[in-house]
């Protein structure tokens, strides 16, 4: 049988040991031994284990609290591999989206994951076409070459020859430009014969003189047909009418301003029924062929 000696300050107290071990305690007020080994070892243990215990929570380091640190410094490195490792191509896409809702259409929800991002350009290029992509979109430095060929004025077509197939975009802005002319000389706006402010000088207020401005005889645009599209090559036919050839001058005016800022346009023909290798009764959209209605 083993035993231990312990100094205490007053006597054991009943609660820490059972009956028949407080017998075998001495009576000595302040000296107490425990024959009970395994008993003490109980009560060791269980004070390590409590202290043990309240150090833990001291610390403040418990299993979750590892966890989420451990989340929040995994974050931070993807972050900053993110900000130091990113393509510099995927920064612009992200940028030109915030100002181009066409390329944050093809983009969606890839931006942010530059080899989505990249295929999805891909997938638009092959759909599109690379000229679509790579064609000067703010118009041409280079002036358009204008030539007539046998032109009938009743009863012609006048061509229009792009660098590229044009985008929808493209279409439905020359095809405004179009029936924008054909509105105006629908109501009589070519006509030569009353140009009253043309040769007038704007130093001073001009005078302009109604009554011989209603006495002149009016001129009118007949009719103009839907601008079509096949691949570069544009076209629409149109009688003129008794317009005057002032109603050339304004569209090609017109045509020159939108070649140089909006649409690159290489030469304008007026007349022939046909030119390159345009084909007649191919009006498949999956062929490029495209049309404003007017």
């Amino acid at each position: 049988m083993y035993g231990c000696c312990c100094y205490l300050k007053s006597p054991p107290s009943s609660s820490l040991f059972p009956l028949k071990l407080q017998e075998r305690i001495f009576k000595s007020p302040n000296l107490v031994v425990c024959a009970h080994k395994s008993r003490v070892d109980k009560l060791v243990n269980i004070d390590q284990s409590v202290s043990e215990d309240d150090s833990a929570k001291g610390s403040g380091t418990t299993a979750r609290g590892r966890r989420l640190l451990r989340v929040r410094e995994e974050k931070r490195k993807r972050e900053h591999e993110r900000l130091h490792t990113y393509p510099q191509w995927a920064k612009v896409l992200e940028d030109a989206c915030k100002h181009d809702s066409e390329l944050r259409a093809v983009l969606g929800d890839s931006v942010g994951n530059p080899d989505l991002m990249r295929q999805r350009v891909e997938q638009r290029v092959r759909q599109k076409g690379r000229t679509d992509f790579y064609k000067s979109k703010s118009g041409s430095v280079v002036t358009f070459k204008v030539s007539f060929r046998d032109f009938n004025p009743l009863d012609s077509y006048i061509w229009i020859e792009l660098y590229g197939s044009p985008s929808d975009r493209d279409v439905d802005l020359i095809g405004s430009v179009i029936q924008s002319w054909y509105v105006m000389g629908r109501l009589g706006a070519f006509n030569s014969s009353n140009l009253q402010l043309a040769s007038s000088s704007m130093e001073y207020d001009p005078l302009y003189d109604a009554d011989r401005g209603f006495q002149v005889m009016p001129s009118s645009f007949h009719d103009i047909g839907d601008v079509e599209f096949q691949d570069n090559w544009g076209r629409f036919w149109v009688d003129l009418g008794t317009t005057d050839f002032l109603a050339i001058d304004v569209l090609l005016n017109c045509l020159t301003v939108l070649s140089s800022e909006y649409v690159g346009i290489q030469q304008v023909v007026f007349g022939r029924h046909k030119i390159g290798d345009w084909e007649e009764g191919m009006t498949s959209q999956e062929d490029g062929y495209k049309y404003f209605k007017i």
